[in-house]
């Protein structure tokens, strides 16, 4: 089972960062990295998870409540993310950190506006604007991915950044990202004949909850989402693991990959057994 790091393993180093890339890649146990991109109002492209600066650097008002793609690069690149050394990188940077047969999944989070459907699936005029909205985007992300020979794989919840992909370059590896419908996830998956899907962990790890678990909607047993998405030729990737015991249930299950916030979430790859009680003599 394959650990892919979250923004860079975004729960010991600063999110989505160069310095977060180069540590990761340097970690034998990463598999590969995942990133989040975004455009800015220049046409430069930067790896950043939010619409906005506030969560994470020490931008001050107005700027950090500014939706990224209507700020210029110059004002974003100089602050601070999470109070390190660490700038808001462009992809180049990111990519350039990144060394040659290590995989990239980049994440596409927003072509630069408001109007968009989240994980839903479209039809007719409404998937032909979408198309539309994101095409100008992915084209510059796939451009500068084509620049490093980048080993990639392209998710998205938007059904309209996958179409854009698909359409543009069909040789990219694309992938589906699940939300709270199990039965949305797979007609998009199935549409554009994705190599993986990438779902939240509680929609496999069933027997295990949290305070922060993502919405599932849909009635089905995680064996059976396994089974679907093998027998479609899907890898399933899990997002995002933040603990050992989510990670044992879900290895437990039989996922591909987890989309994790830390390296050794997979104990030393332990079985869960190891750590059940032993029964008293």
């Amino acid at each position: 089972m394959s650990v892919i790091a979250h923004r860079g393993f975004a729960g010991i180093h600063p999110e989505n960062t160069v310095a977060a890339v180069e540590a990761s890649v340097a970690d034998e146990r990463t598999a590969a990295i995942e990133v989040d991109v975004m455009p800015t109002a220049d046409g430069k492209v930067v790896v950043f998870h939010d619409d906005t600066l506030s969560r994470v650097t020490n931008a001050p008002k107005p700027v950090s409540e500014t939706k990224i793609w209507e700020l210029p690069y110059e004002r974003i690149a100089g602050y601070s993310v999470l109070g390190t050394t660490q700038s808001v990188p462009l992809l180049r940077d990111v990519l350039a950190a990144v060394p040659a047969g290590v995989d990239v999944n980049i994440e596409l989070k927003n072509p630069g506006c408001e109007e968009l459907r989240f994980a839903e699936a479209l039809d007719g005029s409404a998937l032909d604007a979408s198309i539309d909205r994101w095409r100008e985007f992915v084209g510059r992300v796939l451009d500068i991915a084509a620049d490093f020979g980048t080993d990639l794989l392209v998710s998205s919840f938007y059904e309209g950044a996958l179409a854009a992909t698909r359409t543009l370059d069909p040789s990219v590896s694309v992938a589906s990202v699940f939300y709270d419908s199990v039965d949305t996830g797979v007609a998009l998956s199935r549409r554009y004949d994705v190599e993986a899907i990438h779902v939240p962990w509680n929609m496999v790890a069933t027997t295990v909850q949290g305070a922060d678990s993502p919405p599932v909607m849909d009635s089905i047993s995680d064996a059976e989402l396994i089974e679907r998405a093998h027998n479609a030729g899907w890898l399933i990737n899990a997002w995002t693991v933040k603990t050992w015991h989510q990670a044992a249930e879900l290895q437990r299950a039989g996922v591909d990959g987890l989309i994790a916030d830390y390296p050794g979430i997979c104990m030393g790859h332990h079985s869960p057994s190891e750590f059940t009680p032993s029964s008293p003599s």
